[in-house]
């Protein structure tokens, strides 16, 4: 038990306690609990009841909460509540946009206590038939429990990726590290991985088999396996894992095939050849040898998806690919002035320490009330402070920004004489976002000729596997982009990756900068930009294209350039 499973269980346990009608005063303790948990920066694990009971927030009853959580995984109250709750109304409350009071109505009204049974009263109507519901709620339920069993298997990369090292570490172990190599959708940097795959050479099939079925944790499919491909599933995570079986002699062409998308093998190459056919023309040494018999340039293995990388290395014009460590700082970053975790000089000092050359704040606006959103006063003393540590911690600097929400209409969230005092502005929706293609392009097309527009933030407000995000047309959003010199956030946090990978090189055609930004909440998140570079990476994106490789001068320039063309 750390500090987040012990939050995970908090929040289950008010969950169910809305659900069965709890008393309500005592639901706030726990809430105020989890949210001095999540503020905090102590691990519970480490403190008896008497310290527990000094954090504020964590009053006698929690504190022994706590320790029955860290001790045993569980305590008497959620007990009680998980047996008085039917194991299947777990599920439906997993779904987004269903609060406590209406699965309550669906449960006692309806006798629903699964999600199937919830799309069988869906597609029969009677819950659009129930008070409080309607035709409209019915049709998002539909919508919300199909997203759902989409999604059911598979996992955010960032969720699987030490269970991914894990296995592959002790693979490389059991036959070789010569011998192990991985494939599939993970090995190409997928944000979504529904399996892991790993080529293993073997001379002796049967005895493979045996040596992976020795392996604790992992259950064979027998139905789905052959003597070449062992098929089955971690017991957790449960993920399917494939493990192919080929000799020596063959690794090298099975590798390029196993880590090509259908669409890249099926790219020609010439008349007669396609992309499977080089592959499978002769054993190779390496990978380069393959692209060299077709006076290609190598092709990165996370461009291998069919797009555009083909042509590309055919006219040698395949980019050298961004790294981590081309990134000089980061934009997009909230502090405790809004709903950040971290105060402004401990979100600083830690870019300092991870050997950034600045870091752009942009607490939440006015707007975002749920957020802290900042009004005119409290950007004034943000300001104030940002003056005082740029003083204090040079040469590292702190750039002035905000994301500023972009409304109904379009337009920010703050006038013109308050957006000017700004270096930059992320603009970003937030809410209303049950949007069709058209308002939500007109939307933030508008946000984008605004002059103070600087990067276009999450462009599509996805939340992968999670909920979609707005349709938009990606094409009309770059151009104008384009047209208006307005970068396009990769928002690196694992859930949004968002712009998709598939739209960067429209992006890069169009001449359009791409920021890569975690959009940390907190110190510890900072990490996430790698999964931002993945991205970037997928889509073609170079150093030379990226807005945050530019160092602090440029950056500085950068701004200042763009700020004195909004005055003229």
């Amino acid at each position: 038990m750390d500090n987040k499973s012990i939050i995970k269980k908090l929040k289950l346990t008010i969950q169910l306690m809305e659900l069965h009608e709890e008393n309500p005063f005592k639901i706030r303790s726990y809430q105020s609990a989890v949210n001095t948990i999540d503020r905090g920066e102590i691990s519970l694990v480490e403190l008896d009841q008497d310290e527990l009971q000094k954090i504020n927030g964590i009053g006698k009853s929690i504190a022994e909460v706590i320790r029955s959580l860290i001790k045993s995984g569980t305590f008497p109250l959620l007990e009680e509540l998980l047996s008085n709750t039917p194991e299947g109304l777990l599920e439906v409350m997993q779904l987004k946009g269903l609060g406590p009071k209406k699965i309550k109505t669906l449960w006692k009204e309806l006798g629903i206590t699964s999600t199937h049974e919830l799309m069988e009263a869906c597609q029969s109507g009677q819950v659009a038939g129930l008070k409080g519901f309607g035709q409209k709620t019915q049709d998002t339920i539909i919508a919300a429990l199909e997203f759902q069993a989409s999604n059911v298997g598979k996992f955010l990369y960032a969720e699987i990726e030490e269970t991914s090292a894990g296995l592959d570490k002790l693979l490389k172990e059991r036959f070789g590290e010569n011998n192990v190599v991985q494939v599939g959708e993970y090995a190409r940097n997928h944000e979504i991985i529904s399996d892991l795959e790993w080529l293993i050479i073997s001379e002796d099939r049967p005895a493979t088999h045996k040596q992976i079925n020795s392996i604790e944790g992992l259950v064979q499919n027998r139905k789905l396996s052959s003597p070449y491909t062992w098929v089955g599933q971690l017991t957790s995570p449960e993920i399917t894992l494939r493990f192919r079986l080929c000799t020596e002699n063959a690794l090298v062409s099975e590798f390029l095939i196993r880590t090509s998308s259908p669409e890249h093998l099926n790219l020609p190459i010439t008349d007669t050849e396609t992309m499977a056919h080089l592959y499978r023309k002769k054993p190779y040494s390496s990978p380069q040898e393959a692209y060299e018999e077709a006076g290609m340039q190598y092709i990165p293995t996370e461009l291998r998806e069919g797009y555009f990388e083909v042509e590309a290395a055919k006219e040698n014009k395949l980019p050298k690919l961004v790294e981590n460590g081309d990134l000089k700082g980061i934009l997009h970053n909230h502090s405790s002035y809004s709903d950040g975790k971290h105060s402004l000089r401990e979100m600083a000092e830690q870019c300092r320490d991870l050997g950034y050359e600045y870091l752009g704040i942009s607490d939440h606006s006015q707007t975002a009330v749920y957020a802290g959103g900042l009004d005119v006063a409290k950007i004034e003393r943000q300001h104030q402070e940002i003056d005082e540590l740029n003083k204090e911690l040079a040469p590292f600097k702190i750039f002035k920004g905000i994301e500023s929400d972009i409304l109904g209409d379009g337009s920010l969230d703050y006038p013109d004489e308050v957006l000017a005092k700004f270096d930059f502005i992320v603009s970003s929706i937030h809410s209303v976002l049950n949007m069709d293609t058209k308002k939500a392009t007109a939307r933030l097309l508008k946000a984008i000729q605004n002059p103070y527009t600087t990067i276009l933030g999450h462009p599509t407000g996805r939340l992968l596997l999670r909920r979609d995000g707005y349709p938009i047309d990606h094409k009309t959003i770059i151009d104008a982009c384009a047209k208006y010199n307005v970068a396009i956030e990769i928002n690196a946090n694992p859930w949004r990756l968002d712009l998709d990978w598939r739209w960067v090189h429209y992006a890069l055609t169009q001449n359009v900068k791409i920021a890569i930004n975690p959009d940390s909440h907190d110190k510890n998140t900072y990490n996430h930009m790698h999964y931002g570079v993945l991205v970037g990476r997928k889509g073609g994106l170079s150093k030379d294209m990226t807005l945050n490789a530019l160092n602090k001068e440029e950056m500085e320039a950068y701004f200042e350039n763009r700020k004195s063309k909004i005055k003229q």
